[in-house]
């Protein structure tokens, strides 16, 4: 079979530079996980400075009252903290992002397909939101036009995105401290000029016409607007699989990191969605309740308090140094999961930095289509998918595992797996189904409130029913037979296995068998090859002998290392 593969498979230039390429559709190596727990973490955390939360919580507190946003922003911080958890720690522990964790988390290789198309959308719709938001600013402060400020908004953060990891982690880290202090500012000065406000904002009623008291249609409702964000936990480990192999030595450190970048984004993403409701009560008499949901009104009045004078300016300066922090992080994580998405579907991969330009462009239609003013809208009927992707997934990692009714490990390769696994694949399409139907009111109108709720609780109970129902047999579908990596002076070598389909080397984590071109193959051809027709998995793999190097083999310089 091996003599109908006459040359190694090329990839293009930026596919082979591991600095443009960030191993988007791989395990990232330990040779290219450099960075100290603390970068990671501060990189990760660095896209929380959106203010998209600001306008959310503004938004359900002008809906549906401070009480309902207050309690329903504290519930689902909760709900988002706890999901998040399993997930940021097996992404750190096995190096992989989103769409790696969730093929073998219960999807199968192909069922998580669909699950990319749902994270990319979470990108680009968070990536319209917050470019809205700076175009807003600069038509504020600057009176740019909104159509040629979501232009700009869009270009300004490719140069970044295309250098990903290494150029992110140093943008992030840099520009931090100031955006911390810049966004807790108003909020001291006006505890100190005018502490009387925060208690009239408990009975702001904004459009709510039952006033300012709590009910369960409005708490749901506003809940599901914030559960949206359910999803964020996805651009968070995009970040976390960089992180360090957790030793005894760095323990402490790294388990900080995996749990204040992981779900720990959401403990600053509620007190934002907070911060933003009060703002909006705040600033609502001076310009009205439709615009006080937006942050750079919210902010030109915070900022007020403190300096009189040049307020605009400070406003249009923070609002621009938070939406570039989020959305390269936006771009980031969109380009990772298209060219996912587009890699299994069509064997063929141009390299991450194409789909970079495909996100940003999809992001910039939605703000020319007016996406900021259908906020709840857009955001109420999304959660109910994401929602289901994600109770799918965690109740795959807190449930299945430990009962053994899923392998206790993530594989992620192709060569292993099934192309779809009813136990998450099945329990995230039901669930969505069945919430969908609540959110547009087949079942009446508490059911519609509360359908992202609906999803989330039929996704976790139907995931390990059906794995307990098919025995977990189509989670892998035939066992791993590669050599484990030389055990030299107690510690493992980093000898790396050479694929035979592009010729290069990679750690064992990342390669699998293949009797097609008998050989050791890595994880992207594996994916890119359609000749082979899955003919691994359609009988039970000969021994074979892999070409594998005995000596640790020394990093390479990363413009010639091939990051994919």
């Amino acid at each position: 079979m091996s003599a109908t593969v006459k040359q190694a498979r090329r990839y293009n230039a930026w596919t082979n530079n591991s600095t443009l390429e960030d191993y988007s559709l791989r395990y990232a190596p330990k040779s290219f996980r450099r960075w100290s727990p603390y970068v990671v973490a501060t990189t990760a955390l660095g896209g929380i400075a959106y203010l998209a939360d600001f306008a959310i919580g503004a938004s359900i507190a002008v809906t549906h009252g401070v009480p309902n946003a207050i309690a329903a922003i504290l519930v689902t911080a909760a709900i988002v903290f706890i999901t998040g958890m399993p997930i940021a720690y097996y992404s750190a522990r096995y190096a992989i992002d989103m769409d790696l964790l969730t093929r073998g988390a219960g999807f199968g290789y192909l069922g998580s397909t669909i699950t990319s198309l749902i994270y990319a959308s979470f990108t680009f719709i968070f990536f319209a939101l917050e470019g809205a938001i700076m175009a807003q600013a600069l038509e504020s402060g600057l009176g740019v036009p909104l159509p040629l400020g979501y232009l700009i908004c869009s270009l300004i953060v490719l140069p970044l995105v295309v250098f990903g990891m290494t150029a992110l982690s140093k943008l992030q880290v840099w520009t931090q401290p100031i955006w911390l202090v810049l966004m807790v500012l108003p909020f001291l000065a006006i505890a100190v000029k005018e502490p009387g406000k925060y208690a009239e904002w408990l009975d702001f009623a904004g459009n709510n016409p039952g006033g300012a008291t709590f009910s369960l249609i409005g708490f749901g409702l506003g809940a599901g607007v914030a559960l949206s964000l359910i999803a964020q936990i996805g651009e968070q480990v995009d970040y976390l699989r960089f992180m360090p192999e957790k030793t005894e030595k760095n323990k402490v450190a790294w388990w900080s990191a995996v749990v204040s970048a992981g779900p720990g984004w959401v403990v600053l993403g509620g007190l934002k969605q907070l911060g933003g409701a009060f703002l909006a009560f705040f600033v609502a008499g001076q310009v009205g309740l439709t615009k006080a949901v937006e942050p750079i009104e919210q902010y030109i009045g915070g900022f007020a308090v403190i300096i009189p004078g040049g307020v605009v300016a400070l406003a249009v300066f923070f609002v621009i140094l938070s939406q570039i922090k989020i959305n390269v992080t936006n771009a980031y994580s969109g380009s990772l999961s298209w060219a996912n998405f587009f890699s299994r579907t069509l064997h063929r991969h141009a390299g991450r930095v194409v789909w970079i330009f495909f996100n940003v462009g999809i992001a910039l239609a939605l703000m020319e289509l007016g996406v900021f003013g259908l906020l709840n809208a857009v955001l109420g009927f999304y959660s109910n998918v994401a929602i289901a992707w994600i109770g799918a997934v965690v109740a795959d990692l807190v449930v299945n595992k430990p009962l053994k009714l899923s392998p206790s490990y993530i594989e992620f390769k192709r060569a292993h797996l099934y192309n779809f696994n009813p136990v998450g694949f099945g329990s995230m399409l039901i669930a969505s189904a069945i919430s969908v139907l609540a959110f547009f009111n087949v079942f009446g109108d508490l059911a519609q409130a509360f359908s992202p709720f609906i999803a989330l609780v039929v996704a976790f109970v139907l995931s390990p029913l059906i794995a307990w129902l098919t025995k977990g047999k189509y989670y892998i579908a035939r066992v791993d037979d590669l050599p484990e990596p030389l055990v030299v002076n107690g510690g493992l070598n980093p000898a790396e296995l050479v694929c035979t389909g592009c010729q290069m080397s990679y750690e064992r984590p990342d390669m699998a068998s293949c009797p097609f071109h008998e050989g050791a193959i890595c994880s992207l051809c594996c994916s890119l090859d359609a000749a082979c027709r899955d003919s691994c998995k359609q009988q039970s793999p000969a021994l074979l002998t892999i070409s594998h190097r005995r000596e640790p083999v020394p990093e390479p310089k990363e413009e010639t290392r091939a990051g994919m």
